[in-house]
């Protein structure tokens, strides 16, 4: 079975959970901007957490299925289907994913997932590095995405439930991302202290998934600091020498010279990840116990939902 590309949309890329233990190499994880959603995604149609889904930024590809298929659409709103819940796609069907309403980032999963060649022990598109997914670029018209067998857990949906995406999914832009502070936090100046956490910052067109650039008040060193560069993460916050700070997400540079100010708890990148070009972005502080704790806690609910999903979709399966 295939999937036709009709039409690209802006940025789609294959994904899967990451790339991860290539960094003494240069390389970076990629993988998805929002990491819950593919997972949800994944889990709605029957597969494992790790398989690939679209990524779909903004406006969305058209996709012809030459064959019945089941399909799970989560993240940014989109009008295609409903979404949050396993939806049946009949063959011939020209799937017009079109433009989101809300959100930044949605991601599309299907029964048996789609097949994609491995680099370096990841389908996770970097397009920066140009590895991974289809040639290492976004999807093209005339692309075909190979699918997978699908499990009988995917078989004719039930058309009655589905998600509250509300515990997974908020793009409003009022509410705050919560910082810890970071390495070189303390060398900011006091007013620059104050702004971080008292003004707001808005997302630059520029930005991308390396990174969001925030253009807000001027943060600066109360003195230069001496820098080595060093590993970076998924959620840095750096400052580089024009003062305007940038939150590092999946295609950062696995290290970096600039002064790490803040770090995004890791529980808060995906509601980041849903902002686009243009939106606020506002930080609240919090302890790094606190933050461990949150994201253990999401960890945990999320683990149980998708065991609820699994044990649902069996028993349709054999109904």
């Amino acid at each position: 079975m295939s999937v036709e590309v009709v039409r690209a949309g802006v940025l789609t890329t294959l994904q899967d959970r990451g790339r991860g233990g290539c960094a003494m190499l240069g390389v970076g994880a990629a993988g998805p901007m929002d990491d819950v959603a593919p997972r949800l995604a994944n889990a709605l149609v029957g597969n494992a957490s790790d398989a690939a889904v679209l990524e779909i930024t903004l406006v969305g590809p058209r996709l012809r299925f030459d064959e019945a298929a089941t399909i799970a659409l989560t993240g940014a709103e989109h009008a295609a289907v409903p979404m949050w819940r396993p939806v049946r796609i009949e063959s011939g069907t020209v799937l017009d994913i079109g433009t989101a309403r809300r959100g930044a980032r949605a991601y599309l999963a299907i029964a048996g997932g789609f097949v994609v060649g491995s680099a370096l022990g990841s389908a996770s598109t970097d397009v920066n590095a140009g590895l991974g997914g289809l040639d290492g670029r976004p999807l093209r018209e005339g692309d075909r995405l190979t699918i997978g067998p699908a499990g009988q857990r995917a078989r004719e949906p039930q058309p009655t439930w589905s998600l509250d995406p509300r515990p997974w999914f908020d793009a409003d832009p009022a509410i705050p991302i919560r910082l810890l502070h970071g390495t070189h936090y303390e060398a900011l100046d006091a007013a620059s202290r104050r702004a971080l956490f008292g003004h707001a910052f808005r997302i630059a067109p520029d930005s991308n998934r390396v990174g969001f650039r925030l253009h807000g008040p001027r943060l600066a060193l109360s003195a230069p600091v001496e820098m080595v560069s060093e590993p970076l993460v998924a959620g840095t916050l750096q400052l580089p020498a024009g003062g305007q700070p940038i939150a590092l997400i999946a295609e950062h540079p696995t290290i970096g010279g600039y002064p790490r100010i803040g770090h995004v708890a890791a529980v808060d990148i995906a509601t980041l990840a849903q902002r686009r070009p243009g939106d606020i972005v506002r930080f609240a502080g919090i302890d790094l116990d606190s933050a461990q704790t949150r994201y253990l806690e999401r960890e945990r609910e999320l683990a149980r939902l998708i065991e609820a999903i699994h044990e649902r979709l069996i028993s349709q399966a054999t109904q």
